[in-house]
């Protein structure tokens, strides 16, 4: 088992810039640094194009640095890792109904909402997956309900 070094490029992204190791709940302040990643990133490239590339990169590198940061932890989806969350954010970014602070505020509370209540098939694939694409696949079906919810939020406003 390896300590947590944030010098290494590999847990510093693991664990979102540093965010997944502030206590208490991880996953949520993860939640926020990807949130603060992608305004900042919406409002400089304003770019759907950006975010599914940048998405798609991030997804497949995440599986990669979740897995090599839970093996060497020992413990696989430790919930210090928060890349996972990040690129959730990022997804969701692909395809929010409005780039404005309500909807910025409600991806926040249904992604979260969603990845801690675990929805079928939600869960399914949270206790049954291993590796690093275990870590990162709930994370995206969450993302996947929160942009559902987005959509019907904004159709009844």
């Amino acid at each position: 088992m390896m300590k947590i070094n944030l010098k290494n490029p590999i847990h510093f992204l693991a664990f979102g810039f540093g965010s997944g190791l502030i206590k208490p709940a991880p996953g949520t302040w993860g939640t926020l640094a990807g949130l603060g990643v992608a305004i900042l990133l919406w409002h400089i490239t304003e770019s759907t194009l950006f975010f599914v590339l940048l998405s798609l990169i991030a997804f497949v590198a995440g599986c990669y640095i979740c897995d090599k940061t839970s093996h060497n932890l020992g413990v696989h989806d430790d919930g210090r890792i928060v890349w996972d969350e990040i690129v959730a954010v990022f997804v969701i970014f692909c395809f929010l109904p409005e780039h404005n602070w309500l909807y910025y505020l409600l991806t926040f509370v249904t992604f979260r909402l969603f990845d801690i209540l675990k929805p079928y098939p939600i869960r399914y694939f949270d206790e049954h997956l291993q590796g690093g694409l275990g870590i990162m696949f709930d994370d995206i079906l969450a993302a996947l309900y929160s942009i559902i919810s987005l959509y019907l939020i904004s159709w009844y406003i």
